[in-house]
């Protein structure tokens, strides 16, 4: 299986992405003991986004190239609003409205007290168009906390943006969807294997296990003692 992506430029933003990823050592393979991920996903690769925000050149480029694709999907004067997700979510959130010269906030993912706005802080987007910001994602589920949280306090929340998107786990695009939130992603596991055969980043080995994994995520997981559904990922996520 290989990355689908819309145009040529988003094909070259996400292998540029990747690349970025790979330089900065943020691409993990660890098959013979796999990460835990938040949702109880057990998997042998894991990617480190937050390193992006201590290199400089790294973290202007993708935030040039998530403004640019931003602007091509949604356009450039749709987006009121920036709000990113607590707590990777936030770096990402206020260079991207730096950039697009808009209102920046944060949702914290608990309540703070009581009200209407108790998860949303640096000031309510109420009634603006509000683009949700973090730095990956899995499943799809913190999005879907993420965005009801922000349309509770009065957002108008149609759009999430991640640079790292997996790719792979059941439900995420249909589960947003079906709240009417459109997820866009710079770059997936697709891209960066992709961008791993120009290199010698991992060993061959270490690549073929990947690649198990992503052809069945579900099942590699629940071998290995992991959740075996999405909706055993929600409930671990929610500590239920």
């Amino acid at each position: 299986m290989t990355a689908m992506h819309a145009t040529e430029w988003d094909r070259d933003a996400a292998l540029t992405t990747a690349r970025i990823l790979l330089d900065i050592k943020a691409v993990n393979i660890r098959a013979d003991e796999p990460y835990t991920l938040t949702s109880g996903w057990k998997s042998p690769v894991y990617v480190d986004c937050r390193k992006i925000i201590y290199y400089p050149r790294a973290r202007a480029k993708i935030c040039d190239l998530a403004v640019e694709k931003l602007g091509r999907h949604i356009g450039f004067e749709t987006i009121q609003a920036v709000a990113g997700g607590e707590t990777a979510g936030i770096p990402y959130a206020a260079w991207i409205a730096d950039r697009m010269g808009t209102p920046m906030s944060y949702v914290r993912k608990k309540p703070k007290g009581f009200g209407r706005n108790a998860q949303i802080e640096g000031g309510v987007p109420e009634g603006l168009n509000t683009l949700l910001v973090e730095d990956l994602t899995t499943d799809g589920q913190s999005k879907i906390r993420f965005a009801n949280a922000l349309r509770d306090a009065g957002a108008v929340c149609e759009h999430t943006f991640v640079v790292f998107y997996y790719g792979v786990f059941p439900g995420s695009f249909e589960s947003l969807a079906a709240m009417n939130v459109r997820l866009h992603h710079l770059c997936t596991w697709w891209d960066v294997l992709e961008a791993s055969a120009e290199r010698d980043d991992f060993s061959p080995a270490a690549l073929a296990e990947a690649r198990r994994f992503l052809a069945d995520p579900v099942a590699w997981s629940a071998a290995r003692g992991g959740v075996a559904s999405l909706e055993e990922a929600a409930r671990t996520r929610s500590g239920g």
